[in-house]
């Protein structure tokens, strides 16, 4: 996905905001990329345009051949329909695309094992803890067949250790069905754990102040390790530009 010298503005009384003004990124297919920056820079912005939800003022979006089709989304909020199992909250997302129902299932049923839930597909989702829930919505993002995903800081307000059992179960599924996904976050260690590629964008309209790869292996990362450290020590001399 290439985001070609994007602009983009929002009427604001009566002015006009400007988020994104000649805006350009490159993003490997297949690949995960953590966009940091401050609130209301552009970040929810971008997996808006990346989306196809809303349209630039300005420039173009190009999508790798791999990336054709739909796309997934997660957010900070489960959004599971209370009145719906478990499961049926996963296999619903799919029917538009998958005409067999038993496939639907099949493919509901795999992605709910490989996040843990394999015991709970006749609960409804207020039987389930919050972090059930949003291992619920990790699966449902995965079961539908779209090649790009967009994360707006679905484990924002979770608790350390839940954000990294469900930052794990992300990434099993990930390594399971590679797709190109952008993921917002304002959590330095949640995008060093998970990201390819770390960029951090200054305050609006939003431009790249550096960006970081990692080439370290998710299954090996964790936050005590050398090189992480001395990645986060970066990371974070380059956000004082957001103050």
């Amino acid at each position: 996905m290439i985001f070609k010298e994007i602009s983009k503005t929002y009427p604001k009384d009566d002015n006009r905001l400007v988020v994104l003004k000649d805006f350009t990124l490159s993003i490997n297919p297949g690949s995960i990329t953590a966009l940091l920056g401050p609130s209301g820079c552009g970040k929810t912005t971008l997996l808006r345009l990346a989306g196809g939800l809303e349209l630039p003022d300005g420039g173009s979006i190009e999508h790798d051949s791999s990336e054709s089709g739909p796309t997934s989304y997660l957010f900070q909020e489960p959004r599971l329909l209370p009145w719906h199992s478990v499961l049926a909250n996963v296999e619903l997302v799919m029917r538009p695309l998958i005409g067999d129902k038993s496939e639907r299932l099949k493919r509901a049923v795999d992605f709910l094992e490989i996040v843990g839930l394999a015991d709970f597909l006749r609960f409804k989702p207020d039987e389930l803890s919050g972090g059930m829930r949003q291992r619920v919505a990790i699966a449902r993002a995965f079961a539908f067949p779209g090649k790009v995903m967009l994360l707006d800081e679905p484990f924002q307000g979770l608790d350390h250790s839940l954000r990294l059992s469900l930052l794990k179960a992300f990434t099993e599924l990930w390594k399971k069905d590679r797709r190109t996904v952008l993921f917002v976050t304002h959590d330095v260690p949640e995008a060093l754990l998970i990201a390819d590629e770390v960029v951090c964008l200054s305050h609006r309209p939003a431009r790249i102040i550096e960006n970081f790869s990692i080439k370290i292996p998710q299954e090996e990362r964790f936050l005590g390790d050398e090189t992480l450290i001395q990645l986060q020590s970066r990371v974070y001399r380059a956000m004082p530009a957001y103050t």
